[in-house]
């Protein structure tokens, strides 16, 4: 499965810090749970990646 293949599969997303310092991601969804810790500066990167993702996606439906 690749970036631009649609999927059926439904997943549950959170996003929050740790009481460690970091910033978790937890993906959960049929059966699987998939714990990801980053560093807050990591955080920010993915953030950032996210924002450039989400301007493109808007470009490309207008």
């Amino acid at each position: 499965m690749g970036i631009n293949s649609e999927s059926d599969i439904e997943a549950n997303l959170q996003i929050g810090p740790t009481d460690q310092g970091m910033v978790r991601l937890y993906v959960e969804g049929q059966g699987v749970e998939i714990p990801m810790d980053f560093t807050p500066e990591e955080a920010e990167e993915i953030a950032s990646e996210l924002m450039s993702s989400a301007k493109a996606a808007r470009a490309k439906s207008s």
